[in-house]
């Protein structure tokens, strides 16, 4: 497992802090004096998975009883289960650009991607792509989804795009080939969904890209001695569970067990049956962590990107919390947010700090030891996260 020196931070906490808001990003050991030296912690990698239309009412951790999430309840008991966290704006592109940028507007804003890539992070977006420009041109090494966010309610698409920095994709011959920099701009290209061709539904995308992809990511990504434990940094923006028609109760999943049986409406049965099979991919996620040691060095953070729609049928309503329904209708709307990260969040914490989408950037900065831009409208809520600031401390 990658641990740090020492089992708590003690003296090492000012100097990550000091670290954290100052332009350097030194690993190396400092010296105090020649008889003794502190050396900075390993740093942590980061996942940040939002879910497109997730409410409270969808996680039995936050009131949800008809069903359970455990692996998602085990996250939360692990870390902090935040109450009042918000995306900050009802517009997706908007929020995105918030998180992204720790700014509101985000125009020319640096993206946390750029940022960490800038310190050493190996960085990759999986999922919707729902602001201006590339994800490569905003500091992701690696995409795999889509970069138009309407297509994302295809839980069955046959084509996603992808960008890697070793491959491009020749439109001429129709492959990918090695990418040189003779080759020219490498702007990806797209990815064949074999199994979803000719109106097939063999690949069920939520669990391609909350799953395989994901794994895949940590398994090449891993901060080991074989990439000087380079840390990662890895967006998750996953196009489910919301409906893939709008104005419907439309869940697509490849079957509604295990809740077959229960007498609920169709679409009940089956977001309650999409939420166990996220739940299960959370699982899995966690079985990757442990197989390569990083349970005691990522910071893993869960919420949604866009608020849980009203249901066409009352009949889901029971989805709903009476968190979900103070949402309705407001630009500020409140999201589930769990962030766990063994070893220095403390477990067991319900949270009632208010916090948005824009103070992520400044967070992230800080636990990758890069400068915090100036003039951006996020704080860093580390210190929160740390347990060294009361709630009432921004």
């Amino acid at each position: 497992m990658n641990t740090f020196p020492f089992n708590r931070f003690g003296v090492i906490l000012g100097v990550w802090l000091a670290f954290a808001g100052g332009a350097r990003a030194d690993l190396s050991p400092i010296s105090t004096n020649l008889h003794e030296r502190v050396v900075i912690p390993r740093r942590a990698s980061i996942i940040f998975i939002q879910c497109h239309g997730l409410g409270y009412g969808d996680l039995s951790c936050y009131g949800q009883t008809n069903f359970q999430t455990p692996n998602l309840d085990k996250l939360a008991a692990g870390g902090i289960r935040f109450n009042h966290y918000t995306p900050g704006d009802t517009n997706m592109a908007i929020a995105q650009a918030a998180l992204l940028t720790g700014a509101n507007p985000a125009a020319g804003a640096v993206s946390i991607a750029s940022l960490l890539q800038n310190v050493g992070y190996k960085t990759g977006l999986i999922g919707e792509w729902s602001v201006s420009g590339k994800p490569w041109e905003q500091g992701f090494e690696e995409f795999f989804g889509f970069l138009n966010p309407d297509l994302g309610t295809n839980y069955y698409a046959d084509v996603l795009w992808r960008h890697t920095p070793r491959m491009f994709y020749n439109a001429t011959n129709n492959t990918w080939m090695p990418w040189r920099p003779a080759d020219g701009p490498n702007n990806g290209g797209n990815e064949t969904v074999y199994d979803n061709t000719g109106g097939k539904k063999g690949t069920y995308l939520p669990e391609l890209m909350l799953g395989k992809m994901v794994r895949n990511f940590i398994r090449i990504n891993q901060p080991d001695r074989f990439n000087a434990f380079r840390p990662f940094f890895l967006l998750v923006n996953l196009s489910a569970p919301r409906s893939a028609t709008a104005g419907k109760d439309d869940f697509p999943i490849p079957t509604d067990a295990p809740y077959s049986d229960e007498a609920w409406p169709q679409a009940a049965k089956n977001r309650a049956a999409l939420m166990t099979r996220l739940d299960g991919q959370i699982g899995s996620l966690f079985e990757q962590l442990n197989k390569f040691g990083m349970t005691n060095n990522v910071a893993i953070f869960f919420t949604s990107s866009a608020e849980s729609g009203k249901f066409a049928d009352p009949g889901l309503d029971f989805f709903h919390t009476p968190a979900d329904l103070q949402n309705e209708g407001k630009k500020d709307w409140s999201a589930p947010m769990i962030v766990y990260w063994p070893g220095e969040v403390s477990g067991g914490q319900v949270s009632d700090f208010n916090w948005s989408a824009q103070d992520f950037l400044p967070t992230a900065a800080q636990i990758g030891f890069s400068q915090v831009p100036k003039h951006i409208g996020g704080h860093s809520i580390l210190p929160v996260l740390l347990g060294h600031a009361t709630p009432s401390q921004p």
